[in-house]
């Protein structure tokens, strides 16, 4: 009858299902009563009043739209609005009683999801169980209500749940009650405030309690401590052992009789079980803001269920955890570029394991913090990675026999009206002796002059009519690029050129020269971030080629997440916002000559330091993803690495809210430079 009621009331209506379990989950005390008002009132207006759009998913817009904060970092503006949250601040508080109770989950330890009963989805993976995040839930809340009617309390324990659990879905109880204990064994792990917290305590010979409601098993939690360094604590009160609650306060009652006339601080997250019950029942409490308040009013929730948890947790556990403050620019690789850049390497991987490629070369620039992290989540696949200079300005010379069209389009016309004299863009294409012939002869224009719409076919012209000369002048580049290259590809058969996209030329033209000019035996193919969208002059230019498989796309392409092809819009800066989070600091590569140097460099972006910023943001959330959930390789959890590209688009999606607003604000602190100079 329970389970008829439930389905009824909750699962029925999509929208009334999510509303009422983000209300009700976690839940404790009056809000929990609150949340069975809340979902008798949900039925009441949908059925009753007729307000059907509580039946749909609040999430279901196509894009989410958030005010982000674009003044300041999160961090910055989070520790502004907590200023007594550091680490000096508890200590100095807690250092003023005899006795320290800590609550443990969301205190002491954090897991790697942002919300507690997404770790069932893993745990109904490892036993083969479909919904079994939803079977769980019901069966703690039986346990519950049943352990209510026959003890008057409701603090039950693992064996209460997985005793329900045998009856519904016929597991083995000592099986998932295993399975359940040694996922939040491997995936738990310490709050780093917190460890500092607790470590400078115990320097000063402070007494420290640990008192947490929990089903868990006491040896288990207390496995769980010590593996994350949370040692010398003199008794560990667990609602189970005890039948007793920190929510209705009873729990505390232990910790006072244990140490009468003591004076004791209680530090947890929870404002109802961890501050107001313990300050009722006369033990002072110190909050500690819950990491994960910030989700609803910054963090994607248009992704999909496991790998959206496991990215909003990793966030909200590293920037909010109050440690440290960030740079936007540093908050911007991270939170933006992090989850990108680790499903593009494990979207690499996976593509060259399957069709048995040699060697990945990394394209200059946006290669360089690929590689970084590609070799980072993949080091037994360092020998065949290579960071290879490449950029559009040397392929555009080098093809230019090959595609005048694209040598023309690129050095001139695209160009055109932008302020640039005529000696600046012959200077860019090194044909510095065609400034000697205008000047000298008459061309109907001169270096000096800007350069239009008007006098660009005549600087073409004049081009065409030199091209011997301009053959002359790459070909020695020809010869370098060709022994560079050669070096790199001995004894090579099956590569693939890494870039961002988005016509995906620079692998194209790779491809072509290696084959119709270097006589490089070598079957290459290019892997994009993204390609060409509906708004590029030329949208299906390269759709030959990622037809064929010669070009491989990950975010999006004609053939997969065409939302995203229809969202991307270069005018509206999405090219620079995406380059930006692979700009590199290095300077500009500028192509390759037989005299020395061999390779020649222009100039740096500006900002060298945020663009470090950025990269380290990026390294970092693969460091602490990788972390939490190990190999990708042999890992226990390596399926947690299998991020679409719709779920790496997603965090982007989101920081577009609103005009592109925080982007703008982003890439003002930048100056990229988009056109070949």
């Amino acid at each position: 009858m329970r389970q008829c009621i439930y389905n009824n009331l909750v699962n029925k209506q999509n929208g009334i299902r999510i509303r009422y379990h983000k209300l009700h989950d976690n839940s404790s005390g009056i809000v929990k009563v609150l949340s069975w008002v809340y979902l008798l009132w949900l039925n009441f207006a949908f059925y009753i009043l007729q307000f059907r759009f509580l039946g749909k998913e609040p999430g279901m817009q196509i894009y989410e739209q958030k005010k982000l904060n674009y003044y300041s970092s999160e961090s910055e503006e989070y520790h502004y609005k907590n200023q007594s949250l550091s680490v000096e601040e508890f200590v100095k508080v807690c250092s003023l009683y005899d006795v320290i109770s800590f609550d443990i989950f969301d205190t002491l330890i954090f897991r790697p999801m942002d919300v507690p009963s997404d770790m069932f989805y893993l745990i109904g993976e490892r036993l083969g169980i479909s919904d079994y995040k939803n079977i769980r839930i019901y069966a703690e809340y039986d346990a519950r209500i049943k352990c209510k009617e026959k003890y008057n309390h409701t603090e039950i324990n693992l064996l209460d749940i997985y005793e329900h659990l045998k009856d519904e879905v016929g597991i083995d109880y000592k099986e998932g009650m295993k399975v359940e204990e040694d996922i939040e064994l491997s995936l738990c792990f310490a709050n780093p405030f917190m460890k500092k917290v607790w470590d400078e305590l115990q320097k000063r010979g402070k007494r420290i309690v640990i008192t947490s409601d929990m089903y868990l098993p006491l040896s288990t939690i207390e496995k769980m401590l010590h593996k994350n360094g949370y040692d010398g604590y003199e008794k560990l009160y667990l609602s189970n052992e005890y039948s007793k609650s920190k929510a209705d306060g009873t729990l505390y009652k232990e910790v006072i009789n244990d140490n009468p006339n003591a004076l004791i601080i209680h530090i947890g997250d929870n404002n109802n079980s961890d501050i107001k019950m313990a300050n009722k029942n006369g033990i002072k409490a110190l909050l500690y803001p819950n990491v994960n308040h910030n989700i609803s009013i910054y963090r994607s929730e248009d992704m999909s269920y496991i790998i959206g948890s496991a990215y909003r947790g990793i966030v909200s556990n590293y920037i909010y955890n109050g440690l440290n403050t960030y740079s936007m620019e540093y908050e911007y690789g991270f939170i933006y570029g992090g989850i990108f850049v680790l499903g593009y390497c494990h979207f690499i991987h996976e593509y060259c394991k399957h069709n048995a490629i040699d060697r990945i070369l990394f394209l200059s620039r946006d290669g360089d913090t690929l590689m970084k992290a590609y070799i980072s989540i993949y080091p037994e696949e360092e020998d065949n990675c290579n960071y290879v200079y490449w950029s559009r300005k040397c392929a555009t010379k080098l093809m230019a026999s090959f595609d005048k069209h694209d040598y023309y389009r690129r050095f001139i016309f695209h160009k055109v009206n932008q302020g640039y004299t005529i000696e600046e863009i012959l200077s860019s294409m090194e044909l510095d002796e065609l400034i000697y012939e205008i000047d000298n002869n008459a061309t109907g224009f001169k270096t000096t002059d800007k350069l239009t719409d008007k006098n660009a076919p005549l600087l073409k012209g004049l081009i065409e009519s030199n091209w011997t000369m301009v053959e002359n002048t790459y070909d020695p580049q020809h010869n370098a690029a060709k022994k560079y290259y050669k070096d790199i590809l001995k004894d090579v058969n099956k590569i693939v050129a890494i870039d961002i996209g988005w016509a995906g030329s620079g692998a194209l033209s790779l491809a072509y020269l290696m084959k119709h000019k270097w006589d490089i035996p070598v079957q290459l193919t290019g892997i994009l971030a993204g390609t060409n969208t509906m708004y590029n002059a030329e949208p299906d230019a390269t759709e030959p080629f990622l037809q064929s498989g010669k070009l491989v796309s990950y975010l999006y392409s004609q053939s997969h997440n065409r939302d995203l092809l229809k969202k991307h819009d270069p005018a509206k800066d999405y090219n620079v916002f995406w380059e930006l989070l692979l700009s590199s600091p290095t300077p500009q590569f500028v192509g390759f000559y037989e005299e020395k140097p061999n390779l020649r460099f222009g100039d740096y972006d500006d900002n060298i330091e945020g663009i470090k910023e950025i990269q380290r943001g990026i390294l970092d959330y693969i460091n602490e993803y990788t972390d939490r959930f190990g190999s990708p390789i042999d890992g226990t959890f390596k399926y947690m690495y299998n991020i679409s590209g719709r779920d790496a688009y997603a965090p982007m999606l989101l920081a577009a809210s609103h005009n592109e607003k925080y982007l703008r604000a982003i890439s003002k602190r930048f100056s990229l430079e988009i056109n070949v100079k």
